[in-house]
């Protein structure tokens, strides 16, 4: 079953047309507002390359987590 969902306003224009699974294996850069230059400092940083290792790096999961708790904690 394939779902489709419209990404295009966070997505480079190149990678509007990229099904789900091609997207977790592209480039950070796929994504709009972040450049071959930003994606180059978070391989350099974090190892990371791809959509899919933005998505699992555990820095962005903590910081994710720490952000929705704060919001739980007022």
């Amino acid at each position: 079953m394939a779902i489709s969902v419209d990404l295009d306003a966070v997505l480079d224009k190149a990678y509007e047309s990229t099904s789900l699974a091609e997207l977790a294996g592209s480039p950070v850069s796929a994504l709009a507002g972040v450049s071959e230059a930003d994606g180059e400092a978070l391989k350099k940083a974090f190892n990371i390359k791809t959509i899919g290792d933005l998505a699992s790096n555990k820095y962005i999961k903590a910081a994710q987590a720490i952000a929705d708790l704060s919001r739980i904690a007022k």
